[in-house]
């Protein structure tokens, strides 16, 4: 009796698995097998500005934070530092503003340089209920290195850019920090700094 081949196999004579015929349907026109791995991959929203922001954004603070953590802080506290560093002292009502934060985001970040012996507290004079915020010497002395991190990173950062783009670039982040401020509720005042450096741009003829 003549054994009749499998209905799987009928039609070819190649002797090849039937898997091959599948691997053939997947090649494309010209017979090659396509190959994912070789398209470019775009990341979602890439050419959005927001994209852009967000990732000049983390480098910097990247590179903030490996130098910062050689002098046990974090990246954002070196700014409460800073600010503590030119005002001299502050209530935290405006340390907050300044900073364009709520309350109690600074209050913590306060809190943490306190216990590190950074910033001490006291309440006002005559009002128990306003606090306000100053370096200690051991702070002094993490301002100064703070600030020459700030120089090297600033640096690196700006290194592609010219004194008109610098300043352009400046001016509209400054917008753009005020707007999304505004729409979260937290803070859309202009500070003095601010303004006067505004007021700076325009002298030079930079366009609003």
């Amino acid at each position: 009796m003549q054994i009749q081949d499998h209905p799987a196999a009928a039609g070819t004579n190649s002797g090849a698995p039937v898997g091959d015929k599948h691997k053939r349907d997947r090649q494309d026109g010209d017979g090659a097998t396509p190959d994912l791995s070789s398209k470019r991959m775009r990341p979602p929203g890439v050419r959005s500005i927001g994209w852009a922001l967000v990732q000049a954004a983390r480098l910097h603070r990247a590179r903030t934070g490996d130098r910062l953590a050689k002098l046990g802080l974090f990246a954002g506290q070196e700014q409460v530092v800073q600010a503590l560093a030119a005002a001299g002292t502050m209530t935290m009502g405006d340390l907050a503003a300044l900073l364009r934060v709520r309350p109690p985001t600074a209050s913590k970040t306060v809190t943490r340089l306190a216990a590190l012996g950074i910033v001490e507290r006291r309440a006002e004079s005559g009002d128990g209920r306003v606090v306000r915020v100053q370096l200690t010497e051991a702070g002094l002395a993490k301002a100064e290195a703070i600030e020459r991190i700030q120089e090297e990173v600033e640096a690196e950062l700006l290194d592609h850019l010219d004194k008109t783009d610098r300043r352009r670039l400046r001016k509209l982040l400054r917008k753009a920090a005020r707007g999304l401020a505004e729409a979260a509720g937290a803070s859309g005042q202009v500070t003095e700094a601010d303004a006067e450096i505004e007021a700076e741009d325009e002298t030079e003829g930079l366009p609003a």
